[in-house]
């Protein structure tokens, strides 16, 4: 996906998928909101 962080050195490779972490909070959040609205 766009906006996806991949930052490789020598012996360390950091993967951090921003737009998937984007997409999964607000997924979670609106799981949470209907759950609280019953």
């Amino acid at each position: 996906l766009p906006g996806d962080i991949l930052i490789q050195k020598k012996n360390f490779t950091l993967y951090f998928p921003l737009t998937t972490g984007i997409l999964l909070s607000i997924f979670i959040s609106l799981v949470l909101f209907l759950i609280s609205k019953k």
